[in-house]
């Protein structure tokens, strides 16, 4: 089995070069590990370092945000064969030693994506917050996880990780549009198209009064994971979405139509809550037409799940690998 393991790196000079050395050289059941760096736009001696410590880097000078470095990560596994990739952060958060056991549900053929757990325990399993992890973070990424274990109807406990791998029917099915982050994108998208999903508990180290290269701000890690979240639950469950939506927006216009008619029966008018029946109305009226919507989205589902399995057999034509759908629409 071929491992292609990736670092999407900006600015990591000072730890880039130790994170290539600590990955391991051999690994059971591998027998070729390739490592690369592609870099996004960094300003320091990241690129210098990587390839003086025998890594192949790709890099065009340019910022393009994590996304579109992950996609091009997806590709290059793909271009090279690889059966494995595996994608780690480049400022020694996690541990290179570490991946034989994150690639091992893997190389067993037990799962087909697995992703490092931040909050499990290692040595015990059990769940616990990383140490000088800062606490709206780590609430924020468990509400996320239930968020996301909710909508595709699994449980995950880490759903942003950045140590993760993938075999390459897993590389294949990630057709991701987010613009901001991938990480829980992905996981919605490999979860809906139903492959296995396995996580495994990790070491991690947080490094007090460091700020992350991604996320520049707590609202805008918020509002970016939402929208992304919400657009890959839109898409691959439309019934489901807007089922839950319009069920919103009938249960309070029932509710103003159910006060207006008690009220009626009791004081023989409606006065002076008028605006509530039309209110209960007009709430109804969005209601139907979010479930007419939800209904033709539902139509357009099919087409999707069509072209994504066109896309995927294209990709699997141009890289050489047999027809397969992962998608089951």
């Amino acid at each position: 089995m071929k491992l292609v393991v990736v670092s999407i790196c900006k600015d990591e000079a000072k730890t880039i070069g130790e994170v290539l050395d600590r990955i391991p050289k051999k690994i059971a059941g591998i027998t070729n590990i390739e490592r690369w760096v592609i870099d996004d736009g960094s300003t320091d001696d990241t690129v210098a370092i990587a390839k003086k410590h025998g890594a192949n880097v790709i890099s065009n000078g340019v910022h393009k945000r994590l996304a579109y470095r992950f996609q091009e990560a997806v590709e290059l596994a793909l271009r090279r064969r690889a059966d494995i990739m595996v994608n780690i952060d480049g400022d020694l958060q996690f541990m290179p030693e570490e991946i034989p056991d994150l690639i091992k549900p893997i190389a067993n053929n037990s799962s087909d994506f697995v992703a490092a757990d931040r909050f499990g325990d290692p040595k015990t399993g059990k769940s616990r917050k990383p140490q000088n992890m800062p606490s709206a973070k780590y609430y924020s990424n468990k509400l996320g996880a239930a968020v996301i274990g909710k909508l595709s109807r699994r449980k995950f406990p880490d759903v942003t990780c950045g140590f993760r791998a993938y075999n390459r029917d897993a590389l294949y099915a990630l057709n991701l549009h987010g613009s901001y982050t991938y990480t829980q994108e992905s996981f919605q998208v490999l979860a809906m198209k139903g492959l296995r999903i396995s996580s495994v508990p990790t070491t991690v180290k947080y490094y007090p009064g460091r700020k992350s290269r991604v996320v520049r701000s707590f609202s805008q890690f918020l509002f970016g994971s939402a929208i992304n979240i919400l657009r890959a639950y839109r898409d691959y469950a439309p019934l489901r979405f807007f089922g839950a939506l319009g069920g919103l927006f009938f249960i309070l216009g029932s509710a103003c139509l159910v006060f207006i008619s008690i009220h009626w029966a009791t004081k023989g008018s409606i006065t002076p809550y008028k605006f509530l029946a039309f209110t209960g109305i007009y709430l109804i009226t969005i209601a139907l037409v979010v479930w007419v919507v939800g209904v033709m989205a539902d139509m357009l589902d099919r087409l999707l799940g069509n072209q994504e399995k066109i896309i995927e057999r294209l990709k699997r034509s141009e890289y050489g690998d047999e027809p397969k759908d992962t998608d089951p629409r």
